[in-house]
Formats: structure tokens, sequence, C-alpha cells
């Protein structure tokens, strides 16, 4: 798919734009400024030529389930979700300096910190998986560095929605989507997710996605298709991966589904053995307790019923005029720019004025009389 240009960010009230901070196939990221409380964060922004009444209703739908995943510590903060003025949805999130995949193209990560973010993320996928929601876009890009240090899974909810709109192509990351995904049998199982995350991790270990070759010229799309499908695993290479390491992401990338690790929570205690036994610190598997995956009910996002047609109040002038509104009702102007009423303080400022004039006058013309008769 050909690399479009960045939109231009949309006018958000109590928002700032600083800068562009990158472009996808369906949404454009921006650093905001916030007004109140005062901190920079980034703003997700779908493109207008995905946006359709099916993708608005699964957006508010996804912002309702998001509200909940953010608590999660491996899941990036969601700030606010709403609709620009010009009718792109939008996410406002925490600011996430770097992401793994970045670190992961300047060079293999050491096996600890790989091994800590797969536990981290098979937490946070869990516990998505509880609350009935599905990514879709599991990828080394949408795991996010905080400001803390710490991996966070990000996108979730956007990729989802763009799936029930019907166009799975937009939310389809080849190298790491399993077979049954890339020929078109579901849009997205647990198991499915299982395997991308063992591709992500296997892609922290090795610097390349699992079914990339040395020969640049041997991995369009359509050559690493052909392999994913295949399913042939080759191991990472490294010779400070453990066997046992090499066989969980083995496993978790069979072929067949029935084959791979039954969740997400599977995949990380295994990985938390391997810690284990390589005399790392087990990384805390953090996954939502039932009671939370149940409070409010499951949402299910091919449900139209759940809400109406999205729709955004805000006029594309509302900002301007706002201000406008408030001057004028704070003061009431005469023609030589001279404020004779202040509404919020309920007084007229003219009268005033005049007054403490005339008192100035008073007290300044009983001076001069008591000087003259000798009294000052």
């Amino acid at each position: 798919m050909a690399r479009r240009a960045i939109a231009a960010p949309p006018m958000l009230p109590g928002f700032s734009v600083v800068r562009p901070l990158g472009s996808g196939g369906f949404a454009d990221v921006f650093l905001y400024e916030q007004d109140l409380p005062r901190r920079v964060v980034a703003v997700k922004v779908l493109s207008s030529d995905t946006v359709s009444p099916a993708v608005l209703r699964a957006f508010n739908a996804e912002a309702d389930i998001l509200a909940r995943l953010s608590t999660h510590p491996s899941i990036v903060t969601i700030h606010l979700a709403s609709i620009a003025a010009d009718g792109r949805p939008y996410f406002v999130m925490e600011y996430c300096p770097d992401t793994l995949g970045a670190r992961a193209r300047r060079g293999p990560l050491p096996i600890a910190e790989a091994l800590d973010a797969g536990v981290r993320i098979g937490g946070a996928l869990e516990s998505a998986h509880r609350a009935g929601l599905l990514h879709r876009d599991i990828k080394p890009s949408n795991l996010l560095v905080s400001s803390l240090g710490a991996p966070v899974l990000a996108d979730f909810g956007i990729a989802a929605a763009l799936t029930i709109s019907g166009d799975t192509s937009l939310a389809m990351s080849v190298p790491w989507s399993a077979p049954e995904v890339l020929q078109e049998q579901t849009t997205g199982t647990v198991p499915s997710e299982v395997w991308s995350l063992a591709a992500t991790i296997y892609t922290l270990l090795a610097g390349r996605s699992p079914f990339e070759v040395e020969r640049r010229e041997l991995n369009t799309r359509d050559q690493i298709t052909r392999r994913v499908i295949a399913a042939k695993y080759v191991p990472t290479g490294r010779a400070d991966v453990p066997p046992r390491l090499e066989q969980a992401l083995a496993t978790a990338m069979s072929k067949s589904p029935e084959r791979r690790y039954a969740t997400a929570h599977a995949l990380a205690e295994e990985l938390r053995w391997v810690q284990y036994e390589l005399g790392l610190p087990p990384t805390t598997l953090e996954v939502a307790a039932p009671e939370w995956a149940r409070a409010g009910g499951t949402i299910d996002l091919a449900d139209e019923r759940h809400r109406g047609e999205v729709v955004t109040v805000v006029k594309p002038d509302s900002r301007s005029a706002a201000r406008e509104r408030a001057r004028l009702e704070a003061a009431e102007v005469d023609r030589d720019g001279l404020v004779i009423r202040d509404r919020r303080r309920g007084r007229n400022v003219a009268p005033a004025l005049i007054g403490a004039g005339v008192a100035v006058v008073v007290l300044v013309g009983m001076a001069v009389v008591l000087r003259a008769i000798g009294v000052l």
C-alpha cells in the first residue's frame, strides 16, 4: 500500500499542535500540548478516508472499553477519545518517546529486555481478551516505550474498527500476522494474537521479523506472505537464546492454531519459566481478574445497537468564537475602547472611575483651602 501524505492536524479545544510524530496506513499521530493540566500528549487521528458510520460506531464502542483497559500498566493510557470538528475520530494518549520496533531496527534487544516485554505485553493481551476485545495489529511498532522506560501496548480498537468496516487490508501487518489471517480465514482470534505476540518477541530478539531473509529483494510483501503461510520456523540464530525459548516461539507460531498456546497468559508464563532458568528475576504477570473483565459487561463491536451514529458537536470556528463571546460577555466597550461595565463583577466600571476622580478633586481642593488659612 502506497504511503500517504500526513494530513493537517485538527484544531482541538484545549490543545495546541506541536509537531507531527508519524503517519500510518489509516491514522496520523501528532504531538500536542495540553493547556490544563499542562503536559504533552500524543493524539492519534483517523484518516478521513477511513471514516464511515460503521467505523464511527465501532470507534465509540472501543473508547468505552479503552477507558477500562488503559488502567493496565502495560497498556498505553488514554486520556480522551472524541470526534474532531472535521469529523475525524481521535485519541488523546500519553506521549511515549520511543517504540520497541524502532529499537529493534537499531539492533537486537538484550534477551532480558525482550523477555520482560513479552511477559508484560502478554498480560496486557490476556486482560483485553478477558474483556472481549482483540487487538488485531500486534507488532513491534505498537509496543511503545513510556517516559519511565516501560513497554506499553498501543493502538487498541482502531484496527478492530477498520476490520468491522470491511477493509481488512488496512488492519493487517503481514510479517506479524498469523497464516489463517493472511489467508482470510479469520480477521482475528486469540490463537492468531498468540502468533503475533510470538512473532513480535522474535523480532525484538533477531532485529528482523521471523520470515525475512538477508537479501532485501526477497522480502517483498508477497514473498513474506508465502513464507508465513508455510509457517516453517527458523531459529533466531542467537547463541544466548536458550532452546526452551526457541521452542516456546516455535510452538506459538505453529501453523495449526490448535497447536499453539491456548492463551496469551500461557505464553507469558512460559516466558517467565525461561527467565527463571536464565537466572533472571521473573517479570510479574499482571492480568485483570475475571470480576474486572466482566464489569459493565463486554461490548460486541459488531453490534450496531450499542450506540447510534457518532457525530461531532464541535463547530469548526468554536475556539475563536468562544474566545470572542467570553470577551464580549466580560466587558462592554464604548467607541473609545473604555470599559464601562464589568459583567463578571456585576458593577458599572465607568461610574466608579468617575466617582473616584471627583473624590480626588475634592480632597485636593480642601487641602488648598486649609493651607491658605494656615491650618496646614
